[in-house]
């Protein structure tokens, strides 16, 4: 069993929308970092592995397309993305990237940059990848800092001293953001959206569809646990569970922890497992359905590290494995 699925019995209704897997990459062959790097061998046979699939890898102007314009599109989707600009990715991954004309989206913040640090890309490096027709630049924030422990004012000056190094260096602001951390609050989300971003993605695990919120959008970390080849081919085939209505909107939790969640998806559910590491634990957490479609999720122990995060999978009548999920941030 993968931690966050397991096989019951029930299958749902078909869902029409395959949906667009996002990966999320950090380091490679920094096997120092296992949490957050992967292996030059095992990204090889990712990208070999989704090229052989019936998935098709997108690149930013079609993910504006599908998701922006509502532009109909069939079949599954994947897109690869790049956090943080280390020196690994430019040395070990953009080659392999280049070489099999694999589009990506590469999130830089710009402080460490500035620096020259070693361990991270230069200007001149991250100018190659923007002219190359195949990398798109995205947006990581100045410092790279926990944006949930500054205030709003502090939050938007990092955002302004990264905009100033982007128009500086590239002579344009991405239209896309990442969070550091994958970490968000609903003010957060309002400010990265006042500042013209387009999209934004965070790190909770999910499939990407149309009717996403544009600035809370899913994706799976891939490093050496979560990158085995069993777990990835699963994963690049999953479907999404689109959802009406979620509670608690803000996914900054104070003092609701754990949080009292609610989920009303479109279609029905029925046989739908959730997954999370309430009590600093990862274990199946007790469901309660309102409707076929409507469940609660009910946590009895409140989380215990700095990121909650809960996943819900469901196998479908076709055989395919639908998931959602979402992750929450202690402050404290």
């Amino acid at each position: 069993m993968f931690m966050g699925f397991n096989l019951p019995n029930v299958f749902a209704e078909n869902i029409k929308e395959k949906g667009i897997v996002t990966l999320m990459y950090h380091r490679f062959e920094e096997n120092k970092y296992p949490t957050t790097n992967i292996k030059v061998h095992d990204f090889r046979k990712q990208i070999e592995l989704i090229k052989n699939s019936q998935n098709k890898f997108i690149n930013f102007d079609q993910l504006k397309s599908i998701l922006i314009d509502k532009q109909a599109y069939t079949g599954g989707k994947v897109l690869i993305t790049v956090d943080d600009a280390f020196q690994s990715f430019y040395q070990n991954a953009w080659p392999i990237l280049k070489k099999e004309n694999v589009p990506f989206i590469l999130f830089v913040n710009t402080r460490e940059i500035n620096d020259r640090h070693a361990n991270y890309m230069s200007w001149d490096q991250i100018r190659e990848v923007h002219q190359s027709e195949i990398g798109t630049i995205g947006a990581h924030s100045f410092s790279h800092e926990y944006l949930v422990k500054l205030n709003q004012k502090d939050i938007a000056q990092d955002i302004e001293l990264s905009h100033q190094d982007y128009l500086r260096e590239l002579g344009f602001i991405p239209e896309v953001f990442s969070y550091p951390f994958g970490e968000y609050s609903t003010e957060i989300k309002k400010l990265v959206k006042k500042s013209k971003y387009k999209i934004a993605f965070g790190q909770h695990s999910g499939v990407v569809h149309q009717k996403e919120d544009l600035f809370e959008l899913p994706r799976f970390p891939i490093n050496e646990a979560y990158g085995k080849i069993d777990r990835f081919k699963f994963i690049i085939n999953t479907v999404p569970l689109p959802h009406k209505f979620y509670k608690p909107e803000n996914k900054l939790i104070t003092s609701n922890n754990p949080p009292a969640i609610e989920i009303e998806f479109v279609d029905s559910v029925k046989g739908i497992n959730c997954f999370s590491n309430e009590g600093g634990q990862w274990g199946p957490s007790e469901i309660t359905f309102l409707e076929k479609n409507w469940i609660k999720i009910i946590l009895k122990k409140p989380f215990k590290t700095r990121r909650g995060k809960i996943n819900c999978t469901l196998k479908l009548s076709d055989g395919t494995w639908g998931w959602f999920g979402r992750q929450y941030v202690l402050k404290n």
